[in-house]
């Protein structure tokens, strides 16, 4: 009975995960410093709390970075933070409701901030974007917000979002008026566009990488329109004849690992993922339910509620990728192939569905698997994936 009022709980945390509002204004917690240690880092790096900030996150690696622009105008990176949260698939988020964590270029503005979020602090990404309006996405409260749960958000845990949060108030306080949020699917390397060559918003990750080339080559932030839906970029001529360049470089590198034997894959999440140095704290507390969990106390003092934490505990799962963008199949059935689950290392016998190397092991098939349970699941996102 305790144990389902506890769920219970946590479920209505989830629902709640990325809404605005409700904890009392009385609170200080937005007006917390910047850790010694981080200022400490600013230091050893010429860079000081009221420089203008951009952040970029990456939801395959699970990472949210923080720069600083430096005297020079130039960004230099100044902290990589760890992801405790993300929900839905890699891509772009498409509608109210579909758990998708938004990917794009987004302005964070003072007025985004909110110093009294239902988890600890958070600030508001602006989604949609006009990049989202012009091709009618819908969705509201996408957030980058403390604790360990989210429904399209990204969450950070309470400790990572203060200082972020304390980062971008000193640089609103010394007149920044808008930061610039870049999210990403994974990093825009060679290697990673070569597996997702046939994944089908590959167009729109190319789009998204236009920009990332231009901060990458003039560690400045791009300059962001939109012009026939798609995204458009300015920048000066030399800048942009060194981004020509870049973008040459990284084609012939991908066309390179292709050459080479790099197969295809489609990364399917089971809802979202974490980055690896959670997925410890939530070992063993599984559930089939899909409710948000608390893990055992010590863990839940420091991420505060999981949302599906038995969906983070297998990993993604890579679908290798035939030259249509559907999965190969063998003359076996697709229901046969999609309900195998391999060892973690090793393919299935088709050699088609494989676990993502950076998963921990799966626990053993249930001999008759629950209702909504992974077998079904697996099922459910392959049959899916096949006929869309």
């Amino acid at each position: 009975m305790m144990k389902r009022i506890a769920m219970a709980a946590g479920l209505v945390l989830a629902l709640a995960a990325c809404q605005s509002e409700g904890v009392s204004t009385s609170s200080t917690k937005h007006l917390a410093p910047i850790p010694s240690a981080t200022m400490a880092l600013m230091a050893s790096k010429g860079m000081d709390k009221s420089d203008p900030i951009l952040m970029r996150s990456y939801k395959k690696e699970s990472e949210i970075e923080v720069w600083k622009r430096g005297r020079d105008g130039k960004y230099a990176l100044l902290k990589t933070y760890p992801m405790c949260r993300w929900s839905g698939q890699l891509g772009p988020k498409v509608r109210e409701g579909d758990r998708q964590a938004p990917e794009g270029f987004y302005t964070v503005t003072p007025a985004a901030m909110n110093p009294n979020s239902q988890l600890y602090l958070s600030f508001n990404l602006g989604y949609p974007n006009a990049y989202d309006r012009a091709h009618g996405r819908t969705g509201s409260h996408l957030m980058v917000h403390g604790s360990c749960s989210s429904m399209g958000c990204f969450a950070m845990t309470d400790e990572a979002i203060s200082e972020v949060y304390a980062l971008a108030r000193e640089s609103f306080a010394s007149g920044q008026r808008g930061f610039q949020f870049q999210s990403y699917p994974f990093r825009m390397t060679a290697e990673n566009l070569a597996k997702h060559r046939y994944d089908p918003n590959i167009a729109f990750w190319k789009n998204l990488k236009e920009g990332s080339d231009i901060f990458e080559v003039a560690k400045e932030e791009p300059q962001v329109s939109v012009a026939n839906r798609q995204y458009a970029f300015g920048g000066n001529a030399s800048v942009m004849a060194a981004v020509a360049q870049k973008r040459q470089k990284d084609e012939q590198e991908v066309a390179e690992l292709v050459a080479k034997g790099v197969q295809p894959i489609k990364l399917v999440y089971d809802d979202g993922g974490q980055h690896q140095t959670f997925r410890q704290a939530l070992a063993g507390d599984t559930s089939a339910d899909g409710a948000s969990l608390a893990v055992d106390a010590s863990a839940r003092n420091r991420l505060g509620d999981v949302s599906r934490p038995e969906a983070l505990a297998a990993g993604p799962q890579e679908i290798i990728l035939a030259a249509n963008g559907k999965p190969r199949q063998e003359p076996s059935s697709a229901l046969a192939y999609a309900s195998q689950k391999p060892a973690v290392g090793q393919t299935r016998a088709s050699g088609l569905v494989r676990q993502a190397a950076s998963a921990p092991a799966a626990a053993p098939e249930p001999t008759a698997p629950a209702a909504g349970g992974d077998e079904r699941s697996v099922l459910k996102r392959m049959l899916a994936f096949i006929g869309g």
